[in-house]
């Protein structure tokens, strides 16, 4: 099979097959080439519905998750992004594809230097990049109208929640360290927070001042 011929089937029999019907979304994942972000060797299985591992125990999460959790934030364009954990970068651009910007940090700098190198040779010039603590988020950037957190949290980070702008939209995998609950949480415009579960998952965690403590 082709790239494409990969791409297109990943779509139809991974996302809307199972309910993926953002459009925009659709269209992101369509045009992102996952294989550019996974290790030569796991080029045979990018485009299979799992994580694989991208080094320093992270990994890049399974093409169904990384829709279902852009799919959830709304995105219309014109959105500030704050993304914690660049990871592979393969999330970060289909952020950017569909974001006005997006703030990235990672604790991992040279995972986020390998990423960088993909995202600039993809021409991405609206990605913000950043290495330190991702459970802390990026003050100096606040508010964000959208955060999406690609670790594991015990609880929803206050910190990260306190940057988001009133009418934003916040999605995080909340539990404990072997599953989680993946979370959508909003802020009303008068500052309230509304929070809708979604279903049973797992992700490394989040590790941080704001976080799991690095063992």
């Amino acid at each position: 099979m082709t790239p494409d011929d990969r791409i297109e089937y990943m779509v139809r029999h991974q996302l809307e097959a199972r309910g993926i019907g953002d459009r925009r979304v659709l269209s992101a994942m369509r045009k992102i080439e996952r294989h550019l972000f996974v290790a030569e060797k796991d080029d045979p299985f990018a485009y299979d519905d799992r994580p694989l591992n991208i080094g320093f125990f992270q990994t890049i999460s399974q093409p169904y998750i990384v829709a279902y959790m852009t799919q959830v934030l709304e995105l219309k364009g014109d959105e500030r992004i704050l993304e914690i954990g660049t990871g592979s970068g393969y999330q970060t651009a289909i952020l950017a594809e569909l974001g006005k910007e997006v703030f990235t940090i990672e604790r991992i700098g040279a995972l986020q230097d390998k990423a960088k190198e993909v995202l600039k040779r993809l021409n991405y010039d609206n990605i913000h990049y950043s290495h330190g603590d991702g459970s802390i988020g990026l003050l100096e950037h606040a508010p964000f109208d959208c955060i999406m957190i690609t670790a594991a949290a015990p609880d929803i980070p206050d910190v990260l929640y306190g940057q988001l702008a009133p009418g934003g939209r916040m999605v995080v995998p909340v539990g404990g360290k072997l599953h989680q609950n993946l979370k959508l949480v909003r802020k009303t415009r008068d500052g309230r927070q509304k929070v809708e579960s979604h279903f049973g998952c797992l992700f490394v965690p989040l590790i941080g001042e704001d976080g799991w403590k690095d063992d």
